[in-house]
């Protein structure tokens, strides 16, 4: 065990609350967005958290009990959370988007006594399964329901008789109870629930600390699932540093909200960065002339700065001079759109492709990636401020010992890898080395300064039938980076002769490129079965081809009719492409592929 200052996260947030009670905890948006964001200080916080424990606990939930929440990311997500693990017992987390059938198999899976739903639509996946109570946020509570706030009138009244409640029970709280349970969606088969315990979630607010990337005096945009594990690492960062956050799930006003809300840091899936660059790199190249000429002039004074940056000198004369020029004259609308006062972001989840990461930090913005898993507690590697690699994900974040195997897969150990996987013996078993390593799945290289770069997937990479290895998620990132109007690439080649790839398009951008053209107006999928888009594409795909062994080039490639979703199955809730259901969904476009003659190239 590591030097912990904390045993459990209750523990944690208590002494939060007694060093800060009356500063800035969480905010949300005003009813109808009417308004400013109403902001609940860390002690208002507490006084909820604390009452829907005590309601809790007076329906009978217990030491590592399970409660499900079922729910998008707002505020009263936060507030159930800590209200069930200052009860002592465990959140099993439920991404709103889960169909039915696997919201009930994960419930039923998890043992959970309670669920904690949005509203009652929500409420409706678990029809017939077993529990004690269900409490729904949003609307009225349907027969044998609650509301939210019911159970924190139920609660109140409960610590009026017994104010010590919760601090009694926060005492009893020990490090290896289990305090989450996050189902992995996976790529194929049943979710597996990873069990991840006190102590993990602790060293993740400690160690997130001592990085120096979340400060109480910043002011945090929270968008990204909690279900999911990099939104749930964070709120132990919150929690720890005392950091200023908004939260608001709702992806499609994320960008107005990050001008009125003006953050100096935000964390993000790769996606976002990618739409980011691909509006303004397509934007760019439409006005054509001089404004491509300034912007591509722009860009490469800022990698040149940005280089010198990384390399601990501080760029100075002519170049600091051209700098400043390319700062007004295009980095400027940049940080702007971003809400004017970004200090810095952090890219995980899924790879980034280098290219982005330098268009970023060209424009003077701290694109930070980093790495974990949601079986590490999420956070395990990443980029500090005053040391950046570009195409790493960074160094080991504490403790956490890290060792590249003989076949190239990343073994990670240390505090916050999981427990095991919940009901699942053998898969735990096999999850981790005869020595307690922890498997990964990825493949990596470790360089001296203890910097990791992740080159894909283990059971990602593709073998040709000529016996040639092929990474496709390189080869998908860089192609991202060359093509600004790509929304999501997929590499095909498994036990083929040569690659393919399927593509979309991000749909507000080809659009944009239709306009002018005889295709303005037409529908997404009228404009990627032109001739023009494909003869577009084509383009891309050659310069892509002048990048890659021989044995690698895209022979072929198909514009899918619609882009990839999670509503379809086809991309999971933290945006990973489910490759087996897309080559499942568009198995006739891939046959189609290989068929007749390879194409030139």
């Amino acid at each position: 065990m590591t030097d912990l200052l904390y045993r459990s996260i209750p523990e944690m947030f208590l002494k939060r609350v007694s060093e800060s009670p009356d500063k800035k905890a969480l905010a949300h948006p005003a009813p109808g967005d009417s308004g400013e964001p109403v902001w609940l200080t860390w002690s208002e916080v507490a006084a909820r958290a604390k009452a829907i424990a005590a309601g809790l606990h007076d329906l009978g939930v217990r030491t590592e009990d399970r409660v499900a929440i079922l729910a998008g990311t707002r505020i009263e997500w936060v507030l159930a959370d800590l209200g069930v693990m200052c009860a002592g017992a465990a959140t099993t987390t439920v991404y709103p988007t889960t169909e039915a059938e696997d919201a009930q198999y994960i419930v039923r899976d998890s043992g959970s006594k309670v669920l904690i739903a949005e509203n009652a639509e929500q409420a409706a996946k678990l029809t017939g399964v077993k529990l004690d109570a269900i409490v729904v946020i949003d609307g009225p509570a349907g027969d044998g329901q609650l509301t939210l706030a019911d159970l924190e009138k139920r609660g109140a009244g409960v610590l009026a008789g017994k104010p010590t409640l919760i601090e009694d029970i926060a005492e009893t709280v020990e490090p290896q109870h289990l305090a989450t349970l996050i189902y992995t969606s996976g790529t194929t088969g049943r979710p597996k629930g990873v069990e991840l315990l006190h102590a993990g979630w602790v060293w993740q607010g400690q160690r997130q600390a001592e990085l120096g990337i979340l400060n109480s005096d910043d002011l945090q945009y929270l968008w990204l699932p909690l279900s999911h594990s990099f939104g749930k690492t964070l709120l132990c960062g919150i929690i720890f540093v005392g950091l200023p956050t908004y939260i608001d799930g709702r992806v499609d006003k994320l960008i107005d909200n990050l001008g009125a809300i003006r953050p100096t840091l935000m964390c993000a899936a790769p996606r976002v960065f990618e739409k980011v660059y691909n509006r303004v790199v397509s934007q760019a190249k439409d006005a054509g002339g001089a404004k491509w000429k300034i912007f591509t002039w722009a860009l490469g004074v800022g990698k040149r700065h940005a280089a010198e940056r990384h390399a601990g000198r501080t760029p100075g004369g002519l170049l600091a001079f051209q700098y400043g020029i390319a700062h007004k004259l295009v980095f400027s609308k940049l940080h702007a759109r971003l809400g004017g006062q970004i200090r810095a972001m952090v890219s995980g989840s899924a790879p980034l492709a280098k290219e982005i990461g330098e268009f970023f930090h060209a424009a003077g913005l701290n694109v930070l990636e980093g790495y974990g898993l949601t079986e590490t507690s999420a956070g395990s590697f990443i980029n500090r401020e005053d040391a950046v690699r570009l195409g790493t994900v960074g160094q080991a974040i504490g403790d956490l010992e890290c060792k590249i195997a003989e076949d190239g897969e990343v073994l990670l150990r240390g505090t916050p890898v999981m427990r095991g996987y919940h009901n699942l013996p053998a898969e735990t078993e096999a999850a981790f080395t005869e020595d307690g390593w922890f498997r990964t799945g990825d493949i990596g290289e470790l360089d001296s300064k203890g910097f990791l770069r992740i080159t894909d997937r283990k059971k990602d990479l593709i073998k040709t039938s000529g016996g040639k290895y092929v990474a496709p998620s390189h080869i998908e990132g860089m192609f991202k980076s060359i093509c600004p109007y790509t929304s999501q690439a997929v590499v095909i080649g498994q036990a083929r002769n040569y690659c393919t790839m399927l593509v979309t398009l991000d749909p507000d951008g080809i659009a944009q490129w239709a306009a002018g053209t005889p295709l303005e107006g037409k529908s997404y999928t009228e404009i990627v079965q032109s001739k023009e888009a494909h003869d577009l594409l084509d383009g891309y795909i050659k310069e892509l081809n002048t990048r890659l062994n021989r044995w690698e080039t895209i022979k072929k490639f198909v514009i899918l009719p619609r882009d990839l979703s999670i509503e379809d199955g086809e991309l999971t809730p933290s945006l990973k492409v489910k490759r087996r259901v897309v080559e499942t969904t568009f198995e006739a476009d891939i046959t189609k592929m290989y068929s007749g003659a390879v194409a030139e190239v």
